[in-house]
């Protein structure tokens, strides 16, 4: 049984290009290996944001819906930005 599946696909030109000096230049042996290495690079970012979401982005979630007075409004947010840099500035 085959365990690959012959694809047409369009670029545009720059990209297409591109490929092709990827594989004039040595670095791959063909121009599917260099779309198999594009969409291994897209899958492990697809990963990494999916990680990023479910270790650091819920569990905050999680914790300002089980306590919203921990969230502090934009504004203030940017007025105590503004105040620390002032401050520094005048150290300075």
């Amino acid at each position: 049984m085959r365990t690959t599946q012959s694809l047409s696909i369009t670029l545009p030109h720059e990209m297409a290009q591109m490929v092709k000096s990827k594989v004039a230049s040595g670095e791959y042996a063909s121009e599917s290996e260099v779309i198999r290495d594009g969409l291994r690079v897209l899958a492990a970012r697809d990963q990494a944001v999916d990680n990023w979401l479910r270790e650091e982005v819920l569990p905050v979630y999680d914790e300002i819906s089980a306590d919203p007075s921990k969230v502090v409004p934009a504004d203030e947010a940017w007025a105590q930005i503004e105040a620390h840099i002032g401050s520094r500035k005048t150290k300075a």
